[in-house]
């Protein structure tokens, strides 16, 4: 008998969360929140300067 009440306990504990149409910060809901986050994340790796080992030198660069 504890066993099932156990199990159920944990059943029950795991459905607990916000739902997508829930309200979230800044007045826009959760699945809102998290499309923003998102999007602002592609935007920051589209806008990132180029790393060191992404950058080819120019070859009209002369040696002297």
């Amino acid at each position: 008998m504890i066993r099932i009440l156990t199990l159920l306990t944990a059943l029950l504990l795991v459905s607990c969360g916000p739902a997508q149409n829930d309200p979230g910060p800044g007045g826009v809901t959760v699945g809102e929140a998290k499309a923003l986050d998102e999007a602002a994340e592609m935007l920051d790796e589209r806008n990132a300067p180029p790393k060191a080992e992404d950058v080819q030198p120019s070859q009209n660069q002369t040696a002297d």
